[in-house]
């Protein structure tokens, strides 16, 4: 709009660096929307690691708060234990 109310070096000059401003500012944005995706995917994988770790966490607990029985001997046994 610039280019066309005035017609001069300047005004010209003005007009190329505002296209050019609002080129690199596209270009930012496209990159960082590709950058903001993949965080987004990275960040989905480790809520996902996070909870499968919380899981085998609670596993492990159960197995070591577990009572242990005792167990039946297996084997020879000698009749004077019997």
């Amino acid at each position: 709009m610039l280019l066309n109310i005035l017609k001069s070096k300047t005004a010209v000059a003005a007009n190329i660096q505002i296209v050019r401003i609002f080129t690199r500012l596209r270009e930012k944005l496209l990159t960082d929307k590709d950058l903001l995706i993949k965080l987004d995917q990275i960040e989905n994988q480790l809520n996902k690691h996070d909870s499968k770790i919380e899981l085998l966490f609670n596993y492990l607990s159960k197995l070591i708060e577990k009572e242990e029985k005792p167990r039946n001997q297996i084997g020879y046994k000698p009749e004077s234990e019997e």
